[in-house]
């Protein structure tokens, strides 16, 4: 790899990287934002989203048009990354114990680390496996922190099974995402405003109309479809297309931790001696796995 190629790619990564700080102010809006229900809230943040991919379309004159034709294989990717993992998760969420489900969707930094392994060019290191399994220790410990233990019964079996198809599916999609470098960013616009419409559709199904209550929902709501559910999957989509994908996955469990830190300043969660050793373990493990990724950069600083 030589030295274009890797700033290229320390780039994309740090890109990819913003998408992870977005999502850790998923919880704090989504927490603003209620009563609405979730696949509701999907289908608002997903026409947001869209609409900003459209305003930058109206902006650079770019026929929007022109970004619908992808091949089939990255449309069924792109839409089943997005809604598919929103629709499993949100049945997670009612067919399981929250704690339960929110700690098995958060296996996909994980396997996005273990399937990154199976790309071309690409090749596991120990740093990496390790980095991400501490990341995952600590996002266990800030999942249960409440004090709310695992128990796994198997009444809930059925909402563990879809927990787990959303870290499937979303850790399949950020990796299989590499193999379509050729897809446009601007495409995700698209992909967007067809979740919209499907979340619109599961709402219709499982859930009745619910707007924000006050203003600070609805800027909740704005924030979401701007930020976390908005701008994020197009840097996300830059970052595991041309960056280090093992390092973004082992990175991306910061996302939690950034979400609880919010949580604290804004008075909504405490801080406890466990949120503090999860931090450390979610640092440490981000440090390790981005290893070889910080010593690249010190020494183009150094050489700079």
């Amino acid at each position: 790899m030589n030295a274009r190629t890797a700033a290229h790619r320390q780039r994309a990564t740090l890109i990819g990287f913003t998408a992870i700080l977005m999502w850790g102010t998923l919880a704090l809006f989504s927490t603003w934002s209620a009563p609405v229900p979730p696949f509701q809230l999907t289908a608002m943040a997903f026409t947001i989203a869209f609409l900003l991919m459209a305003g930058k379309w109206l902006a650079t004159g770019t026929p929007a048009r022109m970004h619908l034709r992808q091949p089939p294989a990255a449309w069924a990717l792109g839409v089943a990354g997005l809604f598919g993992f929103h629709f499993f998760y949100f049945m997670a969420i009612r067919l399981a114990p929250p704690v339960e489900a929110s700690l098995i969707a958060y296996l996909w930094p994980l396997l996005i680390v273990v399937f990154s392994a199976l790309l071309p060019g690409e090749r596991l290191r120990w740093f990496h496996g390790l980095g991400a399994v501490l990341g995952l220790g600590g996002t266990a410990l800030l999942v249960t922190r409440g004090g709310g233990g695992l128990a796994f019964d198997p009444a809930h079996l059925s909402g563990h099974g879809a927990a787990l198809a959303s870290a499937l599916i979303w850790s399949s999609y950020s990796v299989l995402s590499r193999r379509f470098g050729q897809v446009p960013t601007d495409a995700v616009g698209w992909f967007c405003a067809v979740t919209a419409l499907l979340a619109l559709v599961c709402h219709f199904i499982f859930e009745a109309t619910v707007w924000p209550a006050s203003a600070l929902g609805w800027v909740a709501v704005a924030g979401l479809g701007l930020g976390p559910v908005g701008a994020a999957f197009f840097v996300w989509d830059h970052g595991v297309k041309h960056g280090d994908i093992q390092v973004l996955g082992a990175l991306s469990y910061t996302a939690p931790l950034i979400s609880t830190a919010l949580l604290i300043v804004f008075g909504l969660a405490q801080p406890t001696a466990t949120v503090a050793l999860a931090c450390l373990l979610i640092v440490g493990g981000a440090v390790l796995a981005s290893k070889d990724f910080l010593l690249r950069r010190a020494g183009r600083k150094h050489q700079g």
